[in-house]
Parts: structure tokens; sequence; C-alpha cells
């Protein structure tokens, strides 16, 4: 029997493995949209940047997916057998969903397809044990509360990041225009110092929170001293980022989105990535109290998972290397990021998804917002405000490449949905409220492309045909 268990494992630390790849493959779009879609550095250099900040996130995290062991589910109230049978199912599940998502080019939440794996495995074993035992019902078997709270977060932090995202952009669009490199000299020192303040809150608060290298003592003044270092950040960064662009000429915009993408990929790999050998490491938390036990009783409760159990770090190095050299190899991973490019470019080209009932009356609403809006502001500022959104210089600027070297939108843009995101992130994360950060990168960036009129938005969508109507 203890042999057929430690098999287990072992196919549990292979599905790991492969979760690890097509983890990767999915969540690359999250850091390396805003970089390559504004083409702020070559390629092999965006690359050598996320895999250093994929690399020491994964490295510096000691934590180990606590949901996996009790969030969503009651460990004292499953057996030693239940246990495996749910880990196995939920790392099956996740290795073929996420890789057929990958397969297709979709982008989709790595926390949320582990989340409603485990809530469904559970559910399952739970059935069986409720039937057999009719002194417990299914309610107590499932952490209700936590599950109801983890998707309220998610269906909200869809909603928050599409809306921060529009408003966000359309403030920046109007302070630089797409003509920008004439505001930068005055304001890009403010604007870079709110962006990497920003980052800084967001790499100390989402991507260091629970490194093994910091102390409880560190990690205690962070969070007792997280406004001045707010403050502090802001007045530093806005002061080196202005004198060096005026000594120096430095690319303000550049470095802050080189920055943020560091950030989110050291962020992703410390945080998210975890995840995928979350559900393998509890498993072999659980084999070995069962060893413990004697290797002997199947049916010992599985109390001691209720826990907190420290990774060994030889371990999250593993994960690191294998996800890195999955960034770097991963074609679907580049598939992934296409299709987000694709989505939020500036300007028109093929659609390769269809648009939905649901899409359209979205971003009809959205215009018929606007137009009511514009009809009270004066002509004067109406003008005004469309100069801004004139984007024929960006047009003629993508003109002067090749279309394959062509941004698919501007820095601007680019800094504005790793900033936005980095902050709605690090925001939810210090009042521990769930979310998919897969879903709040993604929909600050599609807010972001709608407010900037990207691709022809406002004609194509009120030059529909009658039948669509």
């Amino acid at each position: 029997m203890e042999t057929i268990y430690l098999v287990l494992v072992g196919v549990l630390f292979l599905l790991a493995m492969s979760d690890l790849v097509v983890g990767v493959s999915n969540d690359a779009v999250n850091f390396l949209n805003s970089a390559i879609g504004a083409k702020v550095a070559s390629f092999r250099t965006i690359m050598i940047i996320a895999a250093l900040g994929v690399f020491i996130g994964a490295s510096f995290s000691g934590g180990m997916m606590e949901v996996a062991r009790k969030g969503i589910f009651n460990p004292q109230y499953f057996t030693f057998e239940n246990i495996m049978i749910i880990f196995m199912a939920v790392m099956i599940t996740d290795v073929i969903l996420l890789d057929l998502f990958n397969t297709f080019g979709l982008p989709t939440s790595t926390t949320v397809s582990i989340v409603f794996e485990l809530l469904g495995a559970a559910i399952g074993v739970a059935l069986i044990k409720s039937m057999n035992n009719p002194d417990m019902i299914l309610s107590e078997y499932i952490n209700s509360a936590k599950a109801l709270a983890i998707i309220s977060g998610i269906l909200l932090s869809v909603v928050v990041s599409f809306t921060v995202g529009m408003v966000v952009q359309y403030i920046a669009r109007i302070l630089f225009s797409f003509n920008f490199k004439r505001r930068i000299k005055y304001f890009g020192g403010i604007w870079g110092g709110i962006a990497i303040t920003a980052i800084t809150y967001f790499l100390i608060i989402k991507g260091a929170k629970g490194a093994t290298f910091m102390s409880d003592n560190i990690q205690a003044w962070i969070a007792e001293n997280d406004k001045l270092i707010i403050v502090y950040s802001l007045i530093f960064w806005t002061l080196i980022l202005q004198a060096f662009y005026w000594l120096f000429k430095v690319n303000i915009l550049k470095f802050t989105v080189l920055a943020g993408t560091f950030a989110l990929a050291m962020a992703f790999a410390g945080n998210d990535l975890v995840n995928f050998i979350g559900v393998p490491l509890a498993g072999f938390e659980a084999f070995k109290n069962f060893i413990a036990d004697g290797g002997s009783n199947q049916d010992m409760l599985m109390t001691s998972l209720a826990g907190k159990v420290k990774t060994d770090s030889y371990l999250l190095v593993i994960a690191g290397l294998i996800m890195v050299v999955t960034l770097w190899t991963s074609k679907k991973a580049k598939k992934v990021v296409k299709t987000s490019l694709d989505l939020g470019r500036q300007s028109e080209g093929e659609e390769r998804f269809g648009s939905s009932f649901f899409a359209r009356s979205i971003v009809r609403g959205s215009i018929a917002v606007s137009n009511s809006v514009n009809k009270l502001i004066p002509a004067r500022v109406n003008n005004f405000l469309n100069k801004q959104f004139d984007s024929s210089f960006y047009e003629e600027e993508r003109q002067k490449v090749k279309k394959e070297e062509a941004a698919s939108f501007d820095m601007i843009r680019a800094s504005v949905n790793l900033v936005v995101a980095s902050i709605l992130i690090a925001f939810a994360t210090s009042l521990k409220l769930p979310l998919s950060t897969t879903y709040v990168t993604f929909m600050v960036a599609m807010g972001s492309s709608l407010s900037d009129r990207a691709g022809g938005v406002k004609v194509r969508f009120t030059e529909l045909p009658e039948s669509s109507r």
C-alpha cells in the first residue's frame, strides 16, 4: 500500500513539472505584453529581464499555496486516501485544460483554474463521503465562505480593472497626447516617479511577500511603514528620473516599462506559479504524515494540512529553472502573447475572433456614455480633447518602420497597463482580497485600448450593419 502512494506522489511531481510548463505558457502574457507591444527594447532584452524576474521570484518564494490545503475544503474531514484522489484529479485536469487554452492562444487565469478544480474535486469526494456518513452534510466539508470570497473577488476585479484602466489611460492621453515626446521633458519625472513608486510598492507587497530571505521583523516593518515607503519612493524616483533625463537623456518611459516587466515577472513566479507546485507539495506533505503514522492507516484524517508548511529552497530553484526554460522555448506562450497584442493594438487589422453580443453591448454603452458627456462639454474643450487623441502622428511614426517591427501601441499605454495592474494587484493583496492577475492585467489592457480608441473601435461599433443592431 505504501508503494502505491509513493508512486502517486511521484506522478504528482511529474504533473507539477507539466503544470509549470503550461502555466508559464499561459501567464507569460501578463508581464510580456506591454514591453513587447510597445517595442521598448529588443525581444532578447525583454526576455532576459522577464526570465531574471521569474527565476528570482520563484527562488525567493518560500510560501506554498494555502488554498491547496485548506482554502477551499476542510482537510480535517478528509482521509489521506481522499486527499490523494482530490490532488490527482486537480493536477490532471489543470494540465489538460491549460494546455488546451494555450493551444488556441487564449489567455486564461491559472489561479481561477486551480481554485475551481480544487472546489470541484473536493465536492465530488465530499458527496460520496456525505452519502456514506449521513451525520456529515456537504457544507461541512467545503470552506464555503472562502470559496465565495474568491469567486466574488475575481468577478469584481474584472469590472474594476477594466474601468480603472480606461479612466487612467484617458487621463494619461490628455496629459501627453500621442506626440508625447514634447511633454515628457517637463512631466516625465513626475509620471515616471508615480509609475516606479507603484511598481516598487507592488514588488515589495506582492512580489517579495513570504520570501525566505526576509525575516518576520523586516516584513513587519514594511507593513507598519508602507505609507512612508510610498512617499519617499515617489520623491526619490521623481528627482532621479528627471535628473537622468536632463543630464543623460534617459528614456523614462522605456525604463518604467522594463522595470514593470521585471516586477510583474517576479511577482508572477513568486506568488502565482508557486500555485502549481502547491498541490503536489501538499500531497507530499500528506504522504510524509501517512508514513510517520505507520504507513498502513489510509483512513487517517489530514488535520496536519491545516497548518503552515515551508517549501524547501531547492524545489523552488528547480521550479524557477523550469519556468525560465519554458519562457524561452514555448511557442504557445508566444501565441498567447500575440492574441493579447492583436486585441489591444492601436491600428486596425485582421480580427482573429468575432465580437459577441455582450462585447458589442459593452462598447456601445461606453460610446453612448461618452457621447452624452461630450454634449455637456463646451466645443472648445471638446476640440482640445480630440486633438490629444489624434493618432495621426503615431501612425506616421509606425509607417517609417517595417510592419513586423512596428509597435502595437506606444509607451504611454504600455506604462499605464503595467502601473495600473501593479497598483490594483498590490492594493487587493494588502486587503487580502483574492483576484486573478491574468484577468486584472488583461482587462486593464482592454480598458486602456478602448479609451485610446484603438483599432478604430469608434467607427466599427457605430457603423454596425442593421442585422447586428
